[in-house]
Parts: C-alpha cells; sequence; structure tokens
C-alpha cells in the first residue's frame, strides 16, 4: 500500500504517514470530525504522497438501481470540487460505511455493498482519477476492496483499531480535532419530537398556522409578524443564554423544556418568511451565537408530522452558526437534513456547496453584519428597509451556482420559484427560500 499524508496543524512539516488499510480505516473519523454511518465517503489525494484534499459524503442509496447514477454523480462532484479549488486531484479513497442489517454478517454487509465500490471505481476511472483504495466498514471491521493480500487484508476482515489508541488519534487529540459521535447521534439531536410532545406540538402549529398564515400573504402584516417573530425569537435566546451548560443530551432536554409548545409553533412559522429568516441569520457570532444554535436545534426538534419540511429553515440557521463558529462536521450535518427535507431550499444549498468548498464564511459574515448596520442607520433616519436587497444577492449567488455547480440542485430550484408561497392543499406557509 502507499503512503498517505494528512497535515495534523498549521504547519506542513506536521504530518501523520498512514500505512495501509488499517490506517485510512481509523483516520476516517477524523477526517469527517463524526464516524459516517450508512455512508459513502470519498476523499480526494493529491500530489505524490497523497495529501487530503475535498471530501465528500452522502447516505448510501437503499436501492441498487441507483448506484450507478449516484456514483457517477458522485466522481463528478469531487473532480470538479477539486478542480473549482485548485486542483485536480490525482487519486480518490473510498469508504463505505454500513452496520449488518438485521441477521446479516459483516463479510455479507461488504459483499452486498461490493457492486457500489466497483461503480464508484469505475466513474472515478472514467474521469482519469484512479481509486488507490476503496474500503467497507461495518459491524467494527474494515475490508479492502482493492488489496489482493490476504495476509493483510483477509476475507474475514479486520478489526478497528481501539478508539483513542492510535497515532492518527493521538495527532488529533494535539491538533484539537474532535469527533463528535456518529452521524446518527448527531441527526437524532436535530430529529423531529415524537410520542404525547409531538402530538402537543402538532397542535400548537395547526392553531398558529391559522392566525399566521393569512398574515404571512400580506405584505404589512407580513412585516409585523416578522418582528413579532424576531422579538420572540431573542426572548428564547435570552432564555436559553441563562441555563446553565450541560452534555449536548441533557443540555437538548433542557432546552426543550424552556420553550413552550406555543412558543415554538410561532419561531417556526414565523422563520418560513425569507426576510425574516435572513435577519435571524444575522446571529451568527460572538455570545449570541451559541444560544441562537441551541434555538435553532430546538426549533428543528419541535417540526413534527405533517410539518417536517418547514425544519428546513431552523436547520439551515444551524448550519449556518455551526459554519460561521468553525463547526463544519456539524454544519454539513444540519445542511444536509435541510436539503434531504427540501432539496430546493436554495440558502441551504449556497451554504452547504461553499461549506463543502472549504470557503470562508468570513464574507456572508461581513454581508450580514452590513445589513444589519444599513437597517440600523436607516431605521434612525426614519427610512424603512429597501425590500428585496439581501435577496438579489441570494438569486446571483444561486444563478451563480446554477452555473459552476452540478444541474441538479439548481433544478430543484427553479422548480421551487414558480410556486413559491406554497400554500394550497399544505398546513402552513413558507414564503422564500
Amino acid at each position: 500500500m502507499n503512503k498517505h499524508h494528512e497535515s495534523t496543524g498549521p504547519s506542513d512539516e506536521q504530518q501523520i504517514t498512514l500505512r495501509g488499510p488499517a490506517e485510512l480505516a481509523d483516520a476516517l473519523p477524523y477526517l469527517m470530525g463524526f464516524h459516517p454511518n450508512d455512508s459513502v465517503v470519498m476523499v480526494a489525494l493529491h500530489g505524490g504522497r497523497g495529501r487530503f484534499g475535498g471530501r465528500l459524503r452522502l447516505g448510501i442509496p437503499q436501492s441498487a438501481h441507483e448506484w450507478p447514477s449516484v456514483a457517477e454523480q458522485l466522481a463528478e462532484c469531487l473532480v470538479k470540487g477539486s478542480e473549482r479549488r485548485g486542483g485536480r486531484p490525482d487519486a480518490i479513497v473510498v469508504f463505505l460505511c454500513q452496520d449488518p442489517a438485521e441477521g446479516e454478517t459483516g463479510n455479507q454487509t461488504m459483499e452486498r455493498l461490493r457492486p457500489l465500490a466497483q461503480r464508484l471505481r469505475t466513474a472515478c476511472g472514467e474521469l482519469d482519477v484512479p481509486v488507490l483504495e476503496a474500503l467497507c466498514i461495518s459491524g467494527n471491521r474494515f475490508w479492502s476492496y482493492v488489496c489482493p493480500d490476504a495476509r493483510c487484508c483477509p476475507a474475514e476482515g479486520n478489526p478497528l483499531a481501539m478508539p483513542g489508541t492510535s497515532v492518527m488519534a493521538a495527532a488529533a487529540t494535539y491538533a484539537g480535532v474532535q469527533v463528535r459521535g456518529s452521524l446518527r447521534e448527531m441527526e437524532a439531536r436535530l430529529a423531529p419530537q415524537s410520542s404525547v410532545a409531538g402530538r402537543e406540538q402538532q397542535l400548537a402549529l395547526d392553531s398558529a398556522g391559522a392566525a399566521l398564515v393569512p398574515k404571512l400573504l400580506d405584505e404589512e402584516s407580513r412585516r409585523e409578524v416578522s418582528g413579532t417573530t424576531l422579538t420572540l425569537a431573542r426572548r428564547l435566546m435570552k432564555r436559553l443564554g441563562r441555563a446553565p451548560a450541560a452534555t449536548p443530551s441533557l443540555s437538548d432536554l433542557n432546552d426543550d423544556r424552556l420553550i413552550s409548545h406555543e412558543e415554538a409553533a410561532g419561531v417556526i412559522l414565523g422563520l418560513q418568511d425569507r426576510e425574516t429568516r435572513d435577519r435571524a441569520a444575522e446571529w451568527m457570532e460572538g455570545p449570541e451565537a451559541e444560544s441562537a444554535l441551541r434555538l435553532w436545534r430546538a426549533l428543528a426538534r419541535r417540526c413534527v408530522a405533517p410539518y417536517e419540511e418547514h425544519a428546513a429553515a431552523p436547520l439551515t440557521l444551524a448550519g449556518w452558526v455551526s459554519w460561521s463558529t468553525g463547526d463544519e462536521p456539524s454544519a454539513r450535518v444540519a445542511l444536509g437534513l435541510a436539503l434531504r427535507l427540501d432539496p430546493g431550499y436554495t440558502f441551504a444549498q449556497l451554504l452547504h456547496e461553499a461549506c463543502n468548498q472549504g470557503l470562508d464564511p468570513e464574507t456572508l459574515r461581513r454581508c450580514l453584519r452590513g445589513e444589519r448596520s444599513t437597517r440600523t442607520v436607516r431605521r434612525g433616519h426614519g427610512t424603512g428597509r429597501v425590500a428585496g436587497a439581501r435577496s438579489v444577492r441570494v438569486q446571483t449567488a444561486g444563478q451563480r451556482r446554477a452555473r459552476t455547480g452540478s444541474a441538479r440542485p439548481g433544478t430543484a430550484s427553479g422548480r421551487r420559484r414558480g410556486g413559491q408561497s406554497r400554500t394550497e392543499g399544505r398546513r402552513g406557509t413558507r414564503t422564500g427560500r
């Protein structure tokens, strides 16, 4: 096996050499920031020494009929994305991560996923980028689809290293890299409530929707709802900020207790208005960022059936605040969930692409600070905010994305614009993206 190097700090002289499939498998959680469940992960390698570059993750499609098209799209996305960032990859490493199904062994999982691994290898090869290694990780063991040597890659697989015992783990700890648990655990923090609490939240959303939807469809009333929504959101942020810090699971439970069903319903529906959501996005740094993030996560958990798609707004805001504060793994998870709910949600599309391309969030932070300052000055002079100023920027960015990015998200976005209000036959309303 070739050696792969990953920088563990700001200096290029600080490197970790990964030798063979075992150390690549151990490095995966540190590359992603979490343990990816049920995922295809592809990582670009650059240069003769195999420096890690761009990476992407996608849930493994349940239907094998989707694998050929998905493989082609993933290969193109990684290669073209790397080229936009300044360098075509010299090779790619593929990981297929999936726990055994009921009654299935890890070896059987590996064999079941072998056609997907082959599709990915072929798709990358057609773009003249070889797959240097393809690993299956299942049931705490790993297998190589590439290495033919049974001495290092036996048919029964190899056990994964004990967490925290490898050279990569030590280097990651020294560099301050955190592994935030599994993807499943991270998504669970954002999943809708169930049982009795979920039913009570649904009733609150029904009641709030009957009162707010007519107002959101009227321009003057919509501004009134926007102000009320932001005032309530700030009050909830202050309430959450006064609560003591705790472990993630306990913190989420406490946050849920601090927000009533009626309060959650009011903010969730208010955030369906694009300008209100964009105003809320200004709480992305400093002391208010942590409270805002806790609020957006709590509101995502309150988007119970049949209001699941309403979670796109708080999930996107949670992803934005996470990215703005330097937590890219959590940002990708939240934005990925938002796009899973609504593939045409433009704000989530733009943020997800920017985060995956490694862009600096400071550009957007400056824009939002400027919006806040301009609004404050205009309010002081007794003039109103120029309606749609931010919307023009977002649409321009979306058009730029459609020209340079993949066609599918842009197409979905175009379909949504034809009926943005989306009120007929639905509970609640959503007036923008």
